[in-house]
């Protein structure tokens, strides 16, 4: 089922999700509606509290070179309580959107290499390092788990820049706020 997602402005973007204590079948048709959500709005990746769901989860999909030369999304994967360790100095930046804050794409940088453990929803544990694109996306995820949102990570001078536009998005969803 598709979710309705939350928009800036929504208090619950700003609030830390919870732990999940256990994977039960309302956690896997969560994942699934999740999943579903992040499709239906060509997403990349869609946390818990972007559906209103305050709770340790993600989904995200990777970016992959078709051997045609063009790229293509990989199949959806499911990340439950993640725990991000030994961010890397360097940083790339990249365009990074979001689709909490719908048509606004910005120049955002972070670690170029991490490291997270997470469980899927069998409740195997997987351990990883990240880079590029698949970093990015676990990343922006991750920050929503904690009430970040990526307009959080320009400057004071860029963020000062884009108000504007921020201010016309918080208007137009404005409505949808509970």
């Amino acid at each position: 089922m598709k979710l309705p997602i939350r928009y800036l402005g929504d208090p619950l973007l700003r609030t830390k999700a919870k732990t999940i204590a256990e994977i039960t079948p309302e956690i896997e048709q969560l994942a699934q509606d999740m999943i579903e959500t992040m499709i239906a709005n060509n997403g990349v990746g869609l946390a818990g509290p972007q559906v209103g769901k305050l709770l340790r989860i993600y989904v995200f999909r990777d970016e992959k070179l078709h051997p045609a030369g063009h790229y293509e999304l990989g199949e959806p994967q499911v990340a439950i309580n993640p725990v991000f360790t030994e961010p890397s100095k360097e940083t790339e930046s990249m365009l990074e959107g979001c689709l909490s804050i719908p048509g606004l794409h910005l120049e955002v940088s972070r670690p170029a290499r991490i490291r997270v453990r997470y469980q899927d929803l069998s409740g195997a544990f997987h351990e990883q390092e990240l880079t590029g694109f698949l970093a990015r996306v676990n990343m922006h995820e991750n920050d929503h788990l904690n009430g970040v949102l990526y307009i959080d990570r320009l400057s004071a001078k860029e963020r000062k820049q884009i108000e504007p536009e921020l201010q016309k998005i918080k208007q137009k969803y404005a409505y949808l706020i509970s």
